[in-house]
C-alpha cells in the first residue's frame, strides 16, 4: 500500500508539472544529451541553420580582401576597386546580422534550459515536504537551483550550435587557403598543430580542479545552513573550505591562461611562418601581395575559431562533470521517494 502511494504520489506531481518551462516532463534525464534534446530539438535545429550560413558567408571577406589589394596594387580600375569594397562591407553586415540573430537566439535556448532545470530540481524537492524529512542538505537543494544549474543552461544553447560554427569556420577558411596557395597553407598547419596535443591534456587537469570545486562548495553551502555552534567551530570550518576554493581556483586559472598563452604563440610563430614564405615567394614573383594578406586574415579568421572549439571542449568537460554531480545529488532524491505524508496527499488529490 505505501509503495502505491508513492507511485501515485510521483505520478500527480508529473502530471502537475508536465509542461514545465516547455521541456516536457520534470524527470531529469540521466546524461547532458538528453538535456540538449529535451529543451529544445527544433531550436537547435534552426542553431545549426544559422551556423551554416555564417560560415559559408564568411569566406567571402577573404576573397574581396585578396581581390581589393591586388588591384590596387596592379592599378587597375578604381571603379572596380570601389564596387568590390561597397561588396565587401555589405557582406561584413549580412555576416553581423547572422551573427546577431543566433547570439539572441541561443540565449533563449540557454534560459529555457535554466528554468526547466530549476523547476525540475524544485519539484524533485517539493516531493519530500517538510525539510527535515529530505535527504539532502538545506544548504546543497539552494546550491543546486540557484547556481549549478546556470553553466549547464547555458550551455544548452552552444552545445550544437558552436561546434558547427567554429569547425565550419575552421574548415572552409583552411579549404580556402589550401586553394589559393597550398605550401603555405601546410607550413601554418604544422606550426598549429603541437595543440591537438597539449589541450586535451590540461583541459583533463582543468576538469578534476573544476570537480573538486563543486564539491567543496556544496560542502560550505551545507555547513553555513547548519551554523556550526560557537564562532570558534565556524571561523575554522569556514576558512578550511574558503582556502580549499582559493587554491582549486588559482590552479584553474593557472592552467587555463597557460594554455591560452601556447595557443596565442602557436598563432604568432604561425602567422611568422607565413610572413616569411609568403616574402619569399613575392620576391620570387610566385604569388601576389593579396594572398599574403588573405593568408594573415585566414590564419586569424582561424586562431579565433579554434580557440572557441577549445573553449566550447573545456565547456563540455567541465559541464559534463557538474550535470553528473548533479544527477547524482538527484538519484538520492529519487531512491529515497517522498515521505508517506506527501505521498498521502498527492493520493488525496488524485482521488
Amino acid at each position: 500500500m505505501a509503495a502505491m502511494d508513492v507511485e501515485v504520489g510521483r505520478s500527480v506531481e508529473d502530471a502537475r508539472d508536465r509542461s514545465l518551462s516547455g521541456c516536457g516532463p520534470v524527470r531529469i534525464p540521466e546524461d547532458l544529451s538528453g538535456i540538449i534534446w529535451r529543451c529544445g530539438f527544433w531550436e537547435q535545429f534552426w542553431l545549426v541553420l544559422l551556423s551554416v550560413s555564417v560560415f559559408v558567408v564568411n569566406i567571402a571577406p577573404l576573397e574581396l580582401q585578396r581581390q581589393i589589394v591586388n588591384d590596387a596594387v596592379n592599378g587597375n580600375d578604381m571603379v572596380r576597386v570601389f564596387w568590390l569594397a561597397g561588396l565587401y562591407a555589405l557582406t561584413t553586415l549580412l555576416l553581423g546580422v547572422l551573427k546577431l540573430g543566433m547570439n539572441v537566439y541561443r540565449g533563449k535556448v540557454s534560459e529555457n534550459a535554466v528554468r526547466w532545470l530549476r523547476g525540475a530540481i524544485l519539484t524533485a524537492i517539493r516531493r519530500f515536504g517538510v525539510r527535515n524529512a529530505r535527504p539532502i542538505p538545506p544548504g546543497i537543494e539552494v546550491s543546486l537551483v540557484l547556481s549549478e544549474v546556470e553553466p549547464i543552461g547555458s550551455f544548452v544553447g552552444i552545445s550544437l550550435s558552436a561546434p558547427l560554427l567554429q569547425g565550419g569556420i575552421l574548415v572552409s577558411t583552411f579549404a580556402y587557403l589550401t586553394y589559393i596557395e597550398p605550401m603555405m597553407a601546410l607550413v601554418a598547419l604544422v606550426v598549429l598543430s603541437p595543440q591537438v596535443v597539449f589541450v586535451p591534456l590540461m583541459q583533463k587537469a582543468i576538469n578534476r580542479r573544476v570537480g573538486r570545486r563543486v564539491t567543496t562548495l556544496r560542502s560550505l553551502s551545507a555547513e553555513i545552513i547548519d551554523e556550526p555552534a560557537d564562532d570558534a567551530t565556524a571561523t575554522l570550518t569556514y576558512g578550511r573550505e574558503i582556502d580549499a576554493v582559493f587554491r582549486l581556483n588559482m590552479g584553474i586559472f593557472k592552467i587555463k591562461y597557460s594554455m591560452n598563452f601556447l595557443m596565442n604563440l602557436m598563432y604568432h610563430f604561425g602567422v611568422a611562418s607565413v610572413l616569411a614564405l609568403g616574402g619569399y615567394y613575392v620576391i620570387e614573383g610566385m604569388t601576389e601581395i593579396g594572398t599574403i594578406v588573405a593568408f594573415i586574415s585566414g590564419l586569424s579568421q582561424i586562431n579565433a575559431p579554434w580557440g572557441d572549439v577549445v573553449d566550447w571542449y573545456r565547456e563540455w568537460r567541465v559541464t559534463q562533470t557538474k550535470y553528473g554531480m548533479i544527477t547524482k545529488v538527484l538519484a538520492v532524491l529519487n531512491t529515497a521517494g517522498p515521505t508517506p505524508a506527501v505521498a498521502g496527499a498527492a493520493a488525496a488529490e488524485a482521488g
